[in-house]
């Protein structure tokens, strides 16, 4: 009888081309299912909460699949680890119910991406963020990240996803977001955003718009008007990928 299990992972995405699995190119999904072939035999496809693009990092990603093999989890956290390339770790492996699916069962998912304000970067930070030390209007951007909040369609902000349309809860560009907010840590100003789901690039071209809201080549009250115009030419260009955090992945229910 088959067992259904759940790995909660964190990886450096910076060598990888993204979470899908892909001829001849390394990635996150590959490398798990290679492992589990190794240690187990057997020859999974791991389903991941999303798709985590080329270069993007994450702190809690979480992946779910079957096996028939009888091993526990914990001997399977631990022998996964010690097969996986460094890059990627299990943090950590529980078997759950059937019905449980990484990516169908979600219900709120946190990001964050990073942002180097500091006049050089230390070459141990650069993989991790994004390297701005030009002028920005910092409060400008705290305003106007406060204006997605809410249920919105997000089309402005959505890349063309040729996978849209696959999964139920991607009929429409409709999301729902609970926190969207700017923190200074130091040399660091991080973009943090929680909601129920997120579109293709969607984190990644919010924050390249709100940069121009630093930058004063658009208004930090225009984010409403963009929102409804449902237009990506007039939203702002994708952040690089090298900023961005899956931070953590919720199920049950997502308290706003």
């Amino acid at each position: 009888m088959s067992r259904n299990f759940k790995l909660t992972l964190a990886y450096d995405g910076t060598d990888f081309k993204g979470w899908q699995i892909q001829p001849q190119c390394a990635t996150i999904q590959g490398v798990i299912a290679d492992a589990i072939e190794r240690v187990t035999g057997e020859r999974v496809l791991p389903q991941g909460s999303g798709r985590t693009d080329a270069g993007v990092h994450a702190l809690g990603q979480v992946a779910s699949f079957a096996l028939d093999s009888p091993i526990p989890a914990d001997n399977l956290f631990t022998a996964l680890n010690h097969t996986l390339p460094l890059s990627v770790r299990v943090t950590e492996a529980a078997e759950m119910p059937c019905e449980f699916h990484a990516r169908h069962s979600a219900t709120a998912k946190t990001y964050e991406y990073r942002i180097s304000r500091a006049s050089l970067c230390s070459p141990f930070l650069a993989r991790y963020v994004h390297h701005h030390p030009y002028p920005l209007d910092e409060a400008a951007m705290v305003q106007a990240a406060k204006a997605v909040i809410g249920t919105h369609d997000f089309s402005s902000f959505a890349a063309v996803d040729p996978e849209k349309g696959k999964d139920p809860k991607e009929f429409d560009n409709i999301r729902s977001i609970y926190v969207s907010e700017w923190r200074r840590d130091e040399d660091l100003l991080v973009y943090r955003v929680r909601g129920d789901g997120f579109l293709h690039h969607m984190v990644r071209n919010l924050v390249g718009t709100f940069l121009l809201v630093g930058k004063g080549s658009i208004a930090a009250d225009a984010l409403s008007s963009i929102l409804a115009a449902r237009n990506r030419s007039l939203a702002g260009p994708t952040a690089p990928a090298s900023g961005l955090f899956l931070i953590s992945v919720e199920y049950g229910n997502a308290p706003l």
